[in-house]
């Protein structure tokens, strides 16, 4: 017999607009009835990858592999100047779904760059965004973990930091307070996405309030290994999977009374309502199991404001809230 009474889903969680924007380009240009192709996994997620595959829209890894004419959709981490240039001189139609945060990126470090300072980059190394970034800047200097920031960066008269736009923010106020002591002249360029910052904040919010959390989302994604870690350091047990197929035991759950659920920006929301459900199933309570698609609706329906943040959720009627991402 199963604890749980209640599974609460934390607020401003699914796709970041970003990624939302991208899909939903995608998705247009589908509909409108063109040859459509993403560069690159719009989102690293495997169902909403095989949806789109389902509407005819390829994941090709190279434009090489785009026929002339067909429209290829940028992902929201955009990608290097001379990838679109070599786009459009190819004939395709580049439908360019970088997030307009990653945007500012590019115009900052083409500003650092003719400003003649030495550019330190707070970013996972090969990450796509990572990847575009320096298309603007070859030559900055990629740092990630705190332990190789001695030896990676160097004394320098006049330097600028930026980061990765799902950086945690903590890391990247370390790296410049170290920075401080490195450079004559130090110019800060906060890039870190306010999305990936509120999305941290209701986390915790949310693990403060439950027994233990779950976080969802795929293993190797910063951001989302980043919310398993505030949930600890709140002091609330958490356990992070990619989709609700891992959920199998109910042991984790043992003795929880209410679950939290929160997701990583490439997470969409219906993958949160179909763990809540899952959890109310495996380690509910016989009355919270028995009413387990009522009540997940009902957590989804409290989480999922404002209204629009998946285009895949029409029936969910929300007052946008201020100050929601």
């Amino acid at each position: 017999m199963g604890t749980v009474e209640e599974v609460r889903i934390a607020k401003r969680t699914g796709f970041c607009y970003g990624v939302r924007e991208a899909i939903d380009k995608a998705k247009e240009a589908s509909a409108a009835g063109k040859t459509t192709h993403t560069l690159g996994q719009v989102v690293h997620n495997e169902g909403v990858v095989q949806n789109l595959q389902d509407l005819g829209i390829q994941t090709v890894e190279t434009l090489d592999d785009v026929d002339h004419g067909a429209a290829v959709v940028i992902r929201a981490h955009g990608v290097r100047p001379d990838v679109m240039a070599r786009a459009e001189a190819r004939g395709l139609e580049v439908i360019d779904g970088t997030c307009t945060w990653v945007i500012q990126e590019h115009r900052e470090l083409t500003k650092l760059v003719e400003e003649g300072y030495t550019i330190v980059l707070l970013g996972t190394p090969k990450h796509a965004e990572v990847v575009g970034m320096l298309g603007f800047a070859p030559d900055a200097i990629v740092v990630d973990e705190e332990e190789e920031w001695e030896a990676k960066i160097p004394r320098k008269k006049r330097m600028a930091l930026i980061s990765q736009s799902t950086q945690p923010p903590w890391k990247f106020e370390r790296l410049a307070a170290f920075m401080v002591g490195r450079a004559h002249e130090l110019k800060i360029v906060n890039t870190v996405c306010p999305v990936t910052i509120r999305r941290q904040q209701d986390t915790m919010e949310a693990a403060a309030e439950v027994d233990m959390m779950v976080v969802v989302g795929g293993r190797s994604s910063a951001n989302t290994k980043e919310l398993t870690r505030l949930c600890e350091i709140a002091g609330t047990h958490a356990i992070q999977i990619e989709s609700v197929h891992d959920l199998t035991d109910a042991t984790p759950f043992d003795g929880a009374r209410i679950v939290g659920v929160t997701g990583g920006t490439s997470t969409p929301i219906e993958d949160l309502r179909d763990v809540t459900r899952r959890i109310l199933e495996l380690a509910g309570t016989p009355e919270a199991a028995a009413r387990a698609d009522e009540l997940a609706d009902a957590a989804l329906g409290r989480a999922a404001t404002p209204a629009g943040r998946t285009t895949s959720l029409p029936h969910i009627i929300a007052t946008p809230t201020s100050g929601a991402a």
